[in-house]
C-alpha cells in the first residue's frame, strides 16, 4: 500500500505545482500609458492646428488672402496636421502593442509601422496633389 500512497501524494504535489504556474501579465505598458499617449497625441494635433492657423494668417497678412502664398501655406498646414495625427496614432499603437504578450508584440509593431508609413505617404501625396 505504501507505493500507491507515495504515488498519489506525488501526483497531488505535481497537480498543485501545475495549478500554481500561471501566465504572467502583459509586460511594460499599462492602460495609463496608452491614455497618456492618447492625450499627448491630442495635444500634438492641437498644437499643429494652432501653428497652422498662425502660418496661414501670417501669409494672408503679408501677401493678401487670395495669393498663391496663402494657398501654399494652407497646403503645408494641412500636411503638418496630418503628420501630427500620424505620429500620434503611431505612438498610441506602439503603446497598445506593449500590452500584448512578447510573442504578439513584433507583429503588432509591424502593423503599427505599416499604418504609420501609409499615413505619411498619404499626407505627402495629398500635399503634392494640392500643389499642382
Amino acid at each position: 500500500m505504501q507505493p500507491s500512497i507515495i504515488a498519489t501524494m506525488s501526483l497531488a504535489a505535481l497537480l498543485l505545482l501545475a495549478a500554481c504556474h500561471q501566465v504572467p501579465p502583459p509586460p511594460a505598458a499599462s492602460y495609463a500609458d496608452i491614455e497618456a499617449a492618447q492625450q499627448a497625441a491630442q495635444r500634438e494635433v492641437a498644437d499643429a492646428r494652432t501653428e497652422a492657423t498662425k502660418d496661414v494668417k501670417s501669409a494672408a497678412k503679408v501677401s493678401g488672402s487670395d495669393s498663391a502664398v496663402v494657398a501654399d501655406a494652407k497646403v503645408t498646414a494641412k500636411y503638418d496636421i496630418e503628420m501630427a495625427k500620424a505620429d500620434g496614432d503611431h505612438k498610441i499603437a506602439t503603446e497598445k502593442c506593449l500590452t500584448l504578450t512578447a510573442t504578439a508584440q513584433p507583429a503588432c509593431r509591424q502593423q503599427a509601422d505599416a499604418a504609420y508609413d501609409a499615413a505619411q505617404a498619404a499626407a505627402k501625396a495629398a500635399r503634392l496633389a494640392s500643389r499642382r
